[in-house]
């Protein structure tokens, strides 16, 4: 965003949180850090971000846009200014991310006050690390065909199911959970639930082990699990539309609580740094007219999505209100494959050097993010899906048969 974007107060937002950020520059982490925070494996990671993420919700940058009484600091259209910054410093990631992305703004649109202070103070601090509980083997992108069951009992509810890709499941205090409560309807029979995962009798949640050799990824099972009817998030039966409010979330189209970090703005000049030092043929990387072009071309792509986001903010320039935010989960992921894909062709061969090498370029960055990407282009809905949603709600076509 430019200065003629912001109002005088996001503009004074703006430059605290850059001097906030120049000065409290975490130190380096224990151990290495995963590319994104679905990758969290270990408990000195987990420790380090949250300890991150607490320090950066009391420093105004995660909830701004919050109300105060909900745990936020009430600063209106301020947390994509906080976003930007912080990737811009290249500082770790905000691990909460479904906390952040997904149960906050579902929590604050569907939820009941009491719910709104109970759960979002701990999403923004970090406090409370969320997963979300929506594919299972026979449910991933067709989501209404849950068949998890929610069985009421009295004051509460008995939860019998399998839930699997359940990032961050592992360190998860709570989960955003879509149920079956009845077999009358595949969508009306949908019920939405914030189910507690920690120490929870009746759950197990089991690591699953991706292309990369990390986790992050889980499967969860529930086995008469009790939770009471006090945590159930809007009506029974509206589980479907609490639902799209989370992918709406989850997709990019609508604001979040905080994300930023993790040095997104710097992927072209990590691309340029790589070709300055990789060799081949006798000639720098660099110095190939066809990989000078490449990299052009990647940030052409990065500046045309960057001139997307604000165009996004201006109605009389949006063709359609939802074309542009419902397409960042679609480009964004197609955007950072790319990009690693082409880091593995720079670098060549040493691309089959992984990240426990010590002569892999970049600490085997470049392959590790390319085998990485693949679960950014499925999550979320895949791409396929995002295509179809854009197609049928932005263009008017017909439902493919």
């Amino acid at each position: 965003m430019t200065a003629a974007d912001l109002t005088p107060e996001q503009i004074a937002f703006r430059d605290h949180a850059r001097s906030w950020l120049a000065a409290n520059a975490p130190p380096p982490p224990p151990e290495r850090l995963p590319i994104t925070p679905i990758e969290v494996m270990t408990t000195g990671q987990r420790d380090y971000l949250q300890a991150w993420q607490k320090k950066c919700y009391d420093a105004g940058l995660v909830g701004a846009d919050y109300p105060k009484e909900y745990g936020g600091h009430g600063h209106q259209g301020c947390q994509r200014i906080a976003n930007q910054e912080l990737g811009r410093a290249s500082v770790p990631f905000l691990i909460n991310i479904v906390g952040l992305s997904m149960a906050a703004p579902t929590i604050l649109r569907h939820g009941t006050e009491e719910q709104k202070r109970k759960f979002i103070p701990g999403c923004l601090s970090g406090a409370e690390i969320w997963c979300q509980g929506f594919s299972e083997p026979g449910a991933g992108s067709d989501l209404a065909s849950q068949r998890t069951s929610a069985v009421r009992d009295g004051d509460d509810w008995i939860i019998n199911g399998h839930k699997v890709w359940t990032s961050l499941g592992h360190f998860a205090t709570w989960m955003i959970l879509v149920t079956r409560t009845s077999k009358e309807d595949k969508y009306a029979g949908l019920t939405y639930f914030l189910c507690p995962i920690a120490g929870q009798p009746g759950v197990t949640v089991r690591p699953l082990v991706k292309i990369t050799g990390e986790t992050g990824f889980n499967e969860v099972f529930f086995e008469d699990v009790r939770i009471p009817d006090s945590n159930r998030l809007d009506d029974v039966g509206k589980g479907w539309e609490v639902a799209m409010t989370t992918l709406l979330s989850e997709r990019g189209a609508a604001e979040g609580a905080g994300s930023g970090g993790g040095g997104g703005d710097g992927a072209i000049q990590n691309l340029i740094e790589l070709a300055r030092s990789s060799w081949r043929n006798g000639i720098l990387a660099a110095d190939d007219p066809v990989t000078r072009d490449a990299i052009m071309q990647r940030a052409i792509v990065g500046e045309g999505m960057r001139q997307n986001v604000r165009r996004a903010r201006v109605p009389a320039l949006c063709d359609h209100p939802m074309r542009l935010p419902l397409q960042q989960k679609l480009t964004g992921s197609e955007f950072a494959q790319d990009n690693a894909r082409l880091g593995v062709e720079i670098a060549g061969a040493h691309s089959t050097l992984y990240k426990r090498d010590p002569r892999a370029p970049h600490q085997g960055h470049w392959p590790l993010a390319y085998l990485n990407s693949f679960g950014n282009t499925i999550a979320a809905g895949t791409n396929e899906i995002q295509r179809n949603i854009l197609g049928e709600r932005v263009l008017g076509l017909p439902k493919s048969k």
